[in-house]
């Protein structure tokens, strides 16, 4: 069965033409206009991904996101924000409330289908042999279950932030740079912004609470989950 995506965008040119594509690419397609028919949609639709405008009526994509991240049902769907608002400031602030993607108006209906399928290899990525953990300290990663734990309770990550905390995990003590980061969790997809790592280094931080100082910033180059004092290990 394929993929199901969510459109949410008030412009319906806009949704006509990306619901188009992706419906060729062979992903099953809905859409919405506003933000109140966006989240009935994704509590009784599950999609795998949502393509989601920022300028709605009524509430906004801002507000979407946060309560796709909020509710357990939809916090690991892929989130592209599709937007006019090219501003930094705006890009920041939705990676840093949970976006996987962030790609502005105009656009290449091709990229974003692109990076759809990106999102959703990322999601769908197979588990590893049974019994592979990757511990640090407090940190469990069980990547056969999927799942991440902290002093053994369950980390809400989403699949980009699941993924990252993998990748600086297995290369523990290594600098990793911001381009090494997304060809290995991003897929490296085109054009997409190096802020976009930091933005998702500094959400996983603050998920990790104490244990994020263990994340350090390699100034000039990028990033390494720390080898002081504990050791991670794979078995």
């Amino acid at each position: 069965m394929s993929h199901r995506v969510l459109v949410v965008d008030d412009e319906p040119d806009i949704t006509g033409l990306v619901a188009y594509h992706l419906a060729r690419a062979g992903y099953r397609v809905s859409t919405a206009a506003n933000g109140t028919e966006a989240l009935r949609a994704a509590r009784e639709e599950r999609p795998d991904a949502v393509v989601l405008d920022l300028m709605l009526p009524g509430a906004s994509g801002y507000d979407v996101l946060q309560e796709l991240r909020r509710m357990d049902e939809t916090r690991e769907v892929g989130v592209i924000l599709l937007t006019s608002r090219r501003e930094e400031v705006d890009r920041i602030r939705g990676l840093s409330l949970g976006a996987d993607d962030y790609l502005t108006k105009p656009f290449s209906p091709a990229e974003l289908t692109l990076r759809v399928g990106a999102i959703l290899r990322r999601i769908a990525a197979p588990p590893v042999a049974s019994g592979s953990l990757l511990t640090a300290g407090p940190v469990t990663v069980d990547r056969a279950a999927h799942r991440a734990t902290l002093n053994g309770d369950d980390l809400q990550l989403t699949a980009t932030e699941y993924r990252l905390l993998v990748t600086l995990l297995e290369r523990r003590g290594r600098v990793q740079s911001r381009p090494q980061l997304l060809e290995s969790v991003w897929d490296a997809q085109p054009d997409i912004q190096t802020r976009t790592v930091d933005m998702h280094v500094q959400r996983l931080r603050t998920k990790l609470g104490d244990e994020g100082r263990m994340i350090e910033t390699v100034r000039g180059f990028g990033y390494r989950y720390s080898a002081a004092d504990r050791s991670a290990k794979s078995r």
